[in-house]
This record gives structure tokens, sequence and C-alpha cells, in this order.
């Protein structure tokens, strides 16, 4: 399997546990994954969802790194519009300096939260219509080429911070065409686009100095486990908890039974909520491989990143490292 595994992490806190555990577990996941082999851990910013503890993607970054030897890390990814372009590249230059070689900046456009949350943060509904200008902003600052006269961004890191465009639709797909810069697609809870933007990213790619050729990251949820009926457990928990805060979030939430979700789901109005985690690879670590390399195929992907929900701790290392020698071809049934 020539396609390069990595691990995106939302840093899940489970009801009635703290942000800290699941900054620990964070750690932990990090370093199950260095050792097994992938190639990078990326953090999403996302804001008010009191289940994900991923807010503050830099500081998050940089205790990770001080934690870990050898796996890059980075954002998966900086929502740039609620940002100062200036300050993200302070951001970033800082933790290239710290951890040199190691350091990722995906960047999006969406607001990562609801619209009394994007006032909270000072984002209008026009501040996307920005992300091409601030992109190129924050690549002059950290380049050392400003395009603001006069102002540079301290530190700037020796060696070179990547920038990845991610997205959802044909935009991210166009733009990070035109810069010459590669291409996540969040296909773990938006895949709708997923094949078509894709297919315009490679055939209106520009080359660039920092990429030659395209280069595509696809994303897609995992729950791999030693038996299936076991995988398939974890899946069911992981989506409902996760249906129960998408449908309770904000100040008027409910504490809604598994029996209400299910029934939610299986509604009109829950498909789309179900539709949005159809990119799941379930099962044994051959079932799991099974999927993930006919996934990869489809989409041409040079790079799968996978999100594994698995609510305990323990299940989603083992996730992790059952799909990673699956894919490798080290693993054994015993």
């Amino acid at each position: 399997m020539s396609t390069a595994l990595s691990l995106l992490d939302l840093v899940p806190v489970a009801p009635g546990q703290s942000p800290r555990a699941g900054f620990e577990a964070s750690v932990e996941l990090a370093r199950a994954a260095e050792r097994s082999g992938y190639r990078r851990v990326w953090y999403a910013e996302h804001h008010n969802m009191a289940s994900i503890a991923s807010t503050a993607t830099s500081v998050l970054i940089g205790h990770i790194a001080a934690h870990t030897e050898t796996i890059r890390l980075g954002s998966g990814g900086v929502m740039l519009p609620n940002h100062s372009p200036l300050v993200i590249a302070e951001q970033f230059g800082t933790l290239e300096t710290l951890y040199p070689g190691r350091i990722d900046l995906g960047l999006g456009r969406a607001p990562g939260t609801d619209q009394n949350t994007m006032r909270a943060l000072r984002r209008s509904n026009t501040s996307a219509d920005t992300f091409p200008q601030d992109v190129l902003e924050l690549q002059g600052y950290l380049s050392g080429r400003s395009r603001v006269p006069g102002v540079q961004a301290v530190p700037r890191a020796e060696g070179i911070v990547p920038l990845y465009i991610l997205g959802s639709s044909l935009f991210g797909a166009q733009l990070a065409a035109q810069l010459g810069l590669p291409y996540g697609f969040a296909s773990h809870f938006a895949p709708d686009a997923l094949h078509q933007a894709v297919e315009l990213y490679r055939d209106t790619f520009e080359p660039s100095e920092q990429l030659a050729e395209p280069y595509v990251i696809v994303g897609a949820n995992v729950f791999a486990a030693d038996d299936h009926d076991e995988a398939a457990a974890q899946k069911t928990v992981a989506y409902r908890s996760r249906a129960r805060a998408m449908i309770s979030r904000g100040p008027a939430g409910r504490d809604l039974t598994d029996d209400q979700v299910d029934a939610f789901l299986d509604s009109p109005g829950g498909q789309p909520l179900r539709a949005m985690t159809r990119c799941t690879a379930v099962g044994t670590p051959e079932e799991v491989r099974a999927y993930l390399e006919e996934f990869a195929a489809s989409t041409g992907a040079d790079e799968l990143i996978l999100a594994h929900h698995a609510q305990s701790l323990t299940d989603r290392i083992r996730s992790v490292e059952l799909t990673a020698a699956v894919m490798a071809g080290n693993f054994a049934d015993s």
C-alpha cells in the first residue's frame, strides 16, 4: 500500500471527562501513531463544542510536540478567517522554530462553529471572502517575503512551514490548484463533493515553489477491532454520541436517550446527519484494509487522514495500531 496514513484527532471530551483528560489521551494517541508509522497527526479548530477540546490549535500542537519525538504535527485545520494572518504566522513560526521539520499548517475558511460564536470571534458573514488573499499574506510572512510593507512575522523559522488547503467544496479545490498547494478534502464528515473536487484540483493544478505535482489527502473514519461485532458496537456508541452532541448543541441542549437519537437518525430529518459519516471503515483489520484500499483507489489519494472515533482511549489506540499494521502488511491474525 503506497498511500500514506495520517491521523486526525479532534481531542474528544467524553461526558463527565475533563478537557485535561482529553489532552492526556491525545498525547497517548499521538505516541501510538508515532510508534505505528503514521506520517502526521492533525488537530482541527472547533469552537463552542463541549465534546471537542482542539480549539486552541497551535497551543495543542506545541503540547503534543513536546511529548513526541519525530512525527509531524499540524492543523487540520486553522480556520484562517477567524484570525489575523500575521498572528498565525507568528504562532507557526514559533512552533517550527521549537520543533524544526515537524510542523504543518492546514488552512480552512469555514468558521468551525455556530453563528453566535462567529460573532464572539469577531468574525462576520463576509470574513471568508478574503480567504485567498489571507492565505497569500500568511504565505508571505512565513517565507520572509511579506506582502505588507514594513511588517514581518517574528520569529520566522529557518525551515519551511508547508501550507495545505483544506475544504469540502469545489472552492478549496480551485484555490489549492491555483496556488500549487496540497489539498485535503474533509470526506470524513462532508463527503458529497469528494470525487468532483479531487478531479477539479488535479485538472487545474499549477506547480509552485512548494509543490511540483498535485498532492491529495482525503479523510475517512475508522473503527478497527479484533472482532467485527466489537468494532460495530464502537461505531454505534460513537456515532450516537456525535449525533446527540450535534442535535443538542447550544444553550437549549437536551439529554436525549439512545432510542431518541436512533429515531432521529432514521427519520428524514436525520438522514443528512447520518450521511455525513458514510466514509467509514468498520470491522476487523482485514475489513478495514479492504475498505481503505478501495477508498484510496477511488480517489487516487496520495494520503489518507484517518479519524479513529472509539470512545475508549484503549479502543482508539488499538484501532490506530491495527489499521497501521494491516495497511503495512504486518498484521497477523492471532
